[in-house]
């Protein structure tokens, strides 16, 4: 028996996985970096009601959900339908050097922007050293 294969069969199960499909959305994407005493990740999240952005923090979990809407009503007539809709979810795990209690989020020009401290306990600080009987001298630590 002769069994025919699509051909195309592969490249749809790989774009799936990188655009995502109706019922499971793509992964949002996202920078993260530092910069000085803060800690920086942005998401983007282009055509999405800010209303509908929810940013949770548990254990040092940041979750960060959105939702993105088709057009809806009496006279709306779907003529394409490419970008990807429905709920993104995506989990970032931080480290407990971070102050998540004055985490702030501002979304802007589609990309969802958050800013985190690096707690004081982290930061690089001087400790004094004792030194027989000239007393005490400073090193950073």
């Amino acid at each position: 028996m002769l069994m025919r294969t699509d051909p195309f069969r592969e490249i749809d199960r790989l774009a799936e996985q990188l655009l995502g499909t109706n019922s499971r959305p793509a992964v949002m994407h996202m920078d993260a970096y530092r910069d000085g005493d803060y800690f920086y990740a942005a998401f983007d999240l282009p055509g999405v009601d800010p209303d509908s952005i929810d940013c949770t923090v548990e254990r040092n979990v940041l979750t960060v959900r959105a939702q993105r809407r088709r057009p809806t009503g009496d006279n709306v007539e779907l003529v394409a339908a490419e970008r990807p809709m429905g709920t993104f979810s995506r989990q970032l795990f931080l480290s407990d050097t971070l102050d998540t209690d004055r985490l702030e989020a501002g979304y802007d020009h589609g990309v969802l922007t958050l800013r985190i401290p690096v707690a004081e306990r982290a930061k690089p600080r001087r400790v004094a050293i004792a030194t027989g009987s000239n007393g005490h001298r400073q090193i950073d630590a």
